[in-house]
């Protein structure tokens, strides 16, 4: 668009797609209706930025000198106004506002505790948590990853709290990403990561930012990511995979019991199949005797070993929980709970597996799905195929093979320098308060020693509050 007033020329330029049209008619209007004939002292960029300020008041605007810096804000959102016989250019952000509105979490469901989650804009992410943390000392600092895409990133600490060793090793890490695009969490976490190859997940991610704000007060930090509402939170262990927020906002037996559900959930996922294989194949002597003539009566005409029926009904189990997972969301839970249904029942009565197969992946299936976090489950899912190998080679001692190799394989694992079991190994008995078991509040006086923070104490008072005195009881 070309405006044209006697002497003075000036030239808008933008990304149509990009900027929010009515700003944009209302700027270059004002911009344009306020420049005169003889505004002759409008020669260097002093006086631009001078007259700017008069125009558009607290605006975003600036002042760009150089054509790399031109595009770069016409890219993000910003119109460029250039005015004749100035040799720099003025920049407006106009950037589009277009976007999805603040919902409730959908991959981690909220029974008791705020309902919002985040979105794909980073600056409505930034503002959720700082509704949360309303502190100076909340701080975020900008990078922009991603060669070609140029992706906003936003690192998240609380000064004075977060550990400045692991602040740097995170600062570092982020700096030296040198890729051609960045699109999601996931991206971040694999660049960011040890050179290690393991199962689990290294970083905790979250759309619930609740769960972002309880761990920067706890001395972690965050890492949001423009275009995604998943959030990373660092350093993350082994344990916080088994937390929920809703853990806090219950009462501390109902939150530890439903912990210590969790931690049950995962040893059944994990095991039973395998478990499952082993005693049929090597360990008969393992199982009561009218037990095992149960299980051995229904499994009277099967064709497979146990090892072959275990593989085909996980299989089957993990491609149904794909396509219900693919497909729309109106008929895909039906497909998953129908087909399950219908092709378990189907194959039962067909004489290719035995009932008990049935009730075992299923309950496998239901304890995997207990998890809070995604990324996690589907570590127990990959090694539980692993377990059933094992299994069916060397029965139960094939199990326990693994296990002790899994296990030594998490005392390995480092990430930013935390040990990946801390508190448990190494074992620290001062953060035992909030591992399988939530201790009251008033008992969690101190942030957790492994992530060594700055500032230690959490609860300044010592005990709970004890009732009033009844009235008219003896004082004595």
């Amino acid at each position: 668009m070309e405006g044209r007033r006697s002497e003075r020329n000036v030239i808008t330029i933008f990304l149509e797609s990009m900027v929010d049209s009515t700003s944009l008619k209302e700027t270059t209007s004002k911009f344009l209706s306020s420049i005169s004939p003889n505004d002759e002292h409008l020669n260097n960029i002093d006086e631009l930025s001078a007259y700017c300020k008069g125009i558009f008041g607290g605006a975003s605007y600036k002042i760009v000198r150089s054509k790399d810096e031109t595009i770069h804000e016409i890219i993000n959102g910003s119109i460029v106004i250039a005015v004749e016989r100035i040799d720099k250019a003025l920049t407006v952000n106009l950037m589009n506002g277009e976007k999805r509105l603040v919902t409730e979490p959908t991959s981690q469901t909220v029974i008791r505790g705020p309902k919002d989650a985040f979105i794909e804009s980073i600056s409505t992410n930034v503002s959720l948590i700082r509704r949360r943390i309303r502190n100076k000392n909340l701080q975020f600092e900008h990078y922009t990853i991603g060669e070609d895409t140029q992706t906003t990133v936003y690192l998240g600490f609380f000064k004075g709290i977060a550990n400045e060793a692991i602040l740097q090793e995170v600062r570092n890490r982020l700096k030296k990403i040198k890729v051609s695009a960045i699109f999601e969490s996931g991206n971040i976490e694999e660049l960011i990561a040890d050179k290690t190859f393991t199962l689990f997940p290294l970083a905790l991610n979250t759309e619930r930012p609740d769960t972002v704000a309880a761990n920067l007060m706890e001395g972690k930090m965050v890492i949001l990511i423009d275009g995604t509402p998943f959030a990373l939170i660092v350093p993350a262990v082994f344990v916080n995979f088994f937390e929920s927020s809703e853990d806090y906002y219950q009462s501390f037996f109902l939150g530890s019991f439903l912990r210590m559900i969790r931690y049950l959930s995962f040893m059944i996922a994990l095991l039973t199949p395998s478990i499952y294989v082993g005693v049929l194949t090597y360990h008969h002597e393992l199982l009561p005797t009218t037990l095992l003539l149960s299980v051995i009566s229904q499994r009277e005409g099967i064709p497979f070993p146990a090892v072959v029926e275990v593989l085909v009904m996980e299989i089957t189990f993990e491609i149904l929980r794909e396509a219900g997972v693919r497909m729309p969301r109106v008929v895909g839970q039906m497909v998953s709970i129908v087909g399950a249904l219908v092709i378990g029942q189907a194959a039962a009565e067909a004489g290719i597996i035995s009932n008990i197969m049935i009730i075992i992946v299923s309950v496998t299936a239901i304890a995997n799905f207990v998890s809070p976090i995604y990324s996690f489950a589907t570590a127990s899912r990959l090694l539980r195929f692993l377990l059933i190998f094992f299994a069916a080679i060397l029965g139960l001692y094939g199990v326990l093979l693994v296990i002790v190799a899994m296990v030594a394989h998490l005392a390995a694992l480092r990430f930013f320098g935390v040990p990946y079991l801390a508190p448990i190994a190494p074992f620290i008995i001062e953060d035992q308060k909030d591992v399988f078991i939530r201790f009251p509040f008033w008992a969690m006086k101190k942030r957790p020693k492994y992530l060594r923070t700055e500032s230690e104490q959490k609860i300044f008072s010592t005990s709970p509050p004890s009732p009033p005195p009844m009235k008219g009881g003896n004082s004595s």
